[in-house]
């Protein structure tokens, strides 16, 4: 089985090499933005566009115009039309209209692995050394980088980069096919996690885990009145700039860290993982819990989980989010409809008399769904 898989880096360039990607950088996006201005016209005019592949052929002649777009790799150009192409489609699936790119946002570009042979040699426009801590790439050629310390190669075809820049540091994203050996699925062990705000997750075994990652509002506050006082263009407003976006990247990737800590432990433990099927979109409308759920990864937390699940062949189940996981009482099955509160955190069994943690007792009531909806997939494949 193969996999594609993304490795980031920390690059190092020298001064001529960070020049001349902040250029690219800006290349791209002088592209995407003169074809999205194209494709607005065209379509006014005769109700119709051209694609990205019809656009690609009109690259030459905007070079000869443009010459400075000669002086960048040629394969972020394109991919920055693929990238208008993919916006386009995501428009007609039901997202927003297509924006155009302003400068100091989502600062990157895409390049792709161009392989080529002669005399029997191979040649790659991208190549990865470790040994060495340097990555190869067009137009930069070699530039230091930093990180997998504990590797000392990566086996797979490199498919493409993607170099970036993020509070003032440069960072690359190598997209690798790599082979992966699955171990076969032996279901020993089941687990149901529910999701919350006041603890990120709850277990079946009773685990708590919160969200240790908070922003600091009030020193974010101060940045950002620090940031209005300074005047625009100055370098005491860049420098200012760059403490708050740095304070956000160090809050990202806190965050990033603790969710592969979580997802680790819970795939390595268990072979069936058991949670609710949320709306996390619909749930933000509701403004009491709007600002906990904006702080709290629960959609990330079952993205990483699905491909983690995939590539150790566990189990990822995942019930009806409309099923009454907290009314439940998971010894009777006595059915509460006042838990509805979300402010009522324990509460009594009025059959049985057990109290109930509401968190804990929707974590068991998940387990045992998902292992209902486990033994039907079974019987229907018998």
């Amino acid at each position: 089985m193969q996999i594609l898989k993304g490795y980031v880096f920390r690059m190092y360039p020298t001064e001529e090499q960070e020049q001349l990607i902040n250029k690219t950088i800006g290349c791209a996006r002088f592209v995407y933005n003169y074809f999205l201005d194209d494709k607005i016209k065209e379509y006014k005019e005769i109700g119709k566009s051209k694609s990205a592949y019809d656009q690609a052929k009109l690259i030459p002649s905007l070079s000869k115009e443009k010459e400075w777009l000669k002086e960048v790799d040629s394969q972020s150009l394109r991919n920055s039309l693929l990238d208008l192409e993919r916006a386009f489609k995501n428009f007609y699936n039901g997202s927003g209209y297509p924006k155009f790119k302003a400068k100091g946002v989502h600062e990157r570009y895409k390049t792709n692995n161009i392989k080529s042979s002669y005399k029997g040699n191979h040649y790659n426009s991208i190549k990865l050394d470790l040994k060495n801590k340097t990555i190869t790439l067009p137009k930069l050629k070699e530039v230091k980088i930093r990180g997998y310390r504990n590797k000392e190669v990566i086996p797979g075809d490199i498919k493409s980069a993607v170099i970036k820049k993020e509070a003032g540091r440069y960072y690359v994203s190598v997209l690798i096919e790599e082979p992966l050996i699955r171990p076969p699925f032996i279901p020993r062990s089941i687990i149901g996690i529910d999701l919350g705000i006041k603890d990120l997750i709850v277990t079946s075994y009773n685990e708590k885990i919160e969200n240790t990652i908070k922003l600091n509002n009030k020193r974010l506050i101060g940045l950002q009145r620090g940031l209005a006082r300074c005047k625009g263009g100055s370098k005491n407003r860049y420098k200012m700039k760059l403490k708050i976006q740095r304070m956000y990247q160090k809050i990202k990737n806190a965050r990033k860290h603790m969710i592969h800590d979580i997802t680790n432990k819970l795939i390595k433990e268990n072979d069936i993982i058991v949670t609710e099927n949320l709306d996390v979109k619909s749930m933000q409308k509701n403004h009491y819990i709007a600002k906990g759920l904006n702080e709290s990864p629960i959609s990330e937390i079952i993205r990483v989980l699905k491909y983690k699940a995939n590539w150790n062949n566990k189990k990822l189940i995942q019930i009806n989010r409309y099923y009454p996981s907290s009314q439940i009482c998971n010894i009777c099955n006595y059915q509460n409809k006042e838990i509805k509160d979300l402010s009522i955190r324990k509460w009594e069994c009025p059959v049985c008399h057990t109290n109930h943690d509401r968190d804990f007792n929707a974590s068991v009531n998940i387990m045992f769904e998902g292992l209902k909806k486990y033994m039907k997939g079974i019987e229907q494949a018998i």
